[in-house]
């Protein structure tokens, strides 16, 4: 029998068979995750620099209802999801009272943290896909090695020839398995670093600009309480001079 995949695929028992669908539909998957993965972020980042080019200047304590109505035009960006939220959480803040007594943009902050592992999660939603894949095929693949082998060593037991020529076709048939976890396992373990790379430095930029914003909102508590203290001031120069 030569080297010939359909051939091999052929003369295959069925435990073998099983492993090698098994091994194929763990390829599928685990490529049907990356390229998910990789659009998802792709898509995220297109979607955000539009927006921080829009709406880069426009991040004032009077636009925020502006901002938040941009943030409304791109739902598949992680930074307009994540500005919307932080403005939402710190609008509600501002016009409700707490009784921990915590600042708007404490309160903020507490939540942004919250917020951010859950976008963290989001982001990394399939990669456990990835690395099960790359964990596991090998072994799947030495799994079907071993049924290989032994189904080959009990066709030779029932037709009883036992020449070279036989062991090693059931042999290389059983090793096709090992072959294909292998092929499995490796673009999948490539994918998971590669996402995982990706994923850590979409990670740091949403970090970076959560600190921004909640700087920008401190900020804006400054002015405000800046602008209550003048007005009693203002009032008291006014009965003064009266």
């Amino acid at each position: 029998m030569g080297f010939s995949f359909g051939e091999m695929w052929a003369h295959m028992g069925w435990p073998a068979v099983i492993v090698a669908v098994v091994l194929l539909l763990m390829g599928l998957a685990s490529l049907t995750v990356f390229m998910e993965r990789l659009l998802a972020l792709r898509r995220s980042s297109r979607q955000s620099r539009r927006f921080a080019a829009q709406t880069g200047g426009h991040l004032r304590a009077e636009m925020v209802d502006r901002v938040i109505g941009e943030a409304d035009k791109f739902p598949a960006g992680h930074l307009p999801r994540l500005v919307k939220a932080a403005l939402g959480h710190y609008r509600h803040a501002h016009e409700t009272a707490d009784v921990s007594s915590l600042r708007p943009a404490e309160r903020t902050l507490r939540f942004m943290e919250r917020y951010l592992e859950d976008m963290g999660a989001d982001l990394r939603r399939g990669l456990a896909v990835l690395a099960s894949v790359g964990s596991v095929a090998p072994f799947v693949g030495l799994l079907g090695t071993v049924l290989g082998i032994i189904t080959a060593f009990q066709g030779i037991a029932q037709s009883g020839s036992g020449g070279l020529s036989s062991v090693s076709a059931g042999i290389s048939e059983a090793l096709i398995e090992t072959a294909l976890g292998l092929a499995v396992a490796i673009p999948a373990v490539l994918a998971y670093n590669f996402l995982s790379t990706k994923m850590s430095r979409h990670e740091a930029a949403l970090r970076a600009a959560a600190g921004e914003l909640l700087d920008t909102l401190e900020g804006w508590e400054e002015e405000e309480q800046e602008r209550s203290q003048q007005q009693p001031q203002q009032r008291s120069l006014q009965i003064g001079h009266a």
